[in-house]
Order: structure tokens, then sequence, then C-alpha cells
């Protein structure tokens, strides 16, 4: 009987305690950065790109992403202005460059500068867990 009441109690405390943690998993809709919360917003017509155009806004993307690697990897600092400037560097490398490129060239970019970013960013990490803005 004793038995029987403590597996009991402690299904009705698992219970519950499974209760809590499910509503802490709830998402929301705001969209807050951890680390820097004043990054700059992409460009409106970024984010309302047609979607046969996706591919175009995915390599700014990464274009931007590859720069920022490579601004903390050369000023060894990773303050909110060097790792998230404005768009404008990133649009234009894109506009100078691929702005009338096919769609698998586009792809082909993306993928470089991607693999690029990847690169720069094991020299990354550790200047910007050292500033706290990992």
């Amino acid at each position: 009987m004793m038995r029987a009441v403590a597996i009991g109690s402690l299904l009705v405390v698992l219970g519950a305690t499974a209760g809590v943690a499910e509503r802490n998993l709830i998402p929301t809709l705001e969209n807050q950065p951890d680390v820097c919360p004043e990054q700059p917003p992409e460009p409106e017509w970024m984010q309302n790109i047609d979607v046969r155009e996706a591919h175009k806004r995915l390599l700014i993307q990464q274009v931007y992403r590859a720069q920022s690697m490579q601004r903390i990897v050369e000023a060894q600092s990773c303050e909110c202005p060097t790792r998230y400037p404005s768009w404008e560097a990133a649009t234009g490398v894109f506009f100078e460059q691929f702005a009338a490129s096919e769609y698998w060239d586009i792809v082909e970019a993306t993928s470089e500068y991607r693999r690029q970013a990847n690169e720069l960013r094991r020299d990354a990490i550790p200047v910007c867990e050292a500033a706290g803005n990992w």
C-alpha cells in the first residue's frame, strides 16, 4: 500500500513538473536577438522579396555573414557595430557582382560565401565569446 501511494505521489510531482516545463517552451512572437539587440534590420525590399527570388536574399545574407566574420577576425573585436553593421556593404556586393546573375551562379556564390563565413567563424568565436557577444 505504501509503495502504491509513493508511486502515485511521484507521478503527481513528475506530471506537475512536466506541465511547468511545457509552459516554459511556449514560443513568443518577439524576435529580439540575445546579443546586440540593436542589430540593423534587413532592408525592407529583402524582407518583401518574391518567393521566386528568395535565392538572392539568401546570397545577400551569406555575404553579410561572411563580411561580419571577416571584420571580427581582422579587428579582433566583436563590438556590436563590428559584428552587425548596416546591410549596405552586403547589398552593394550583390548589386555590383550578382544582380544580373543566373540562378545557379547565385546558388554557387551563396555556397562559397557560406563556406568562407564558416571558416572565419572558427577564429571569430573566441573573440566574440570573450566580448560576451556570441
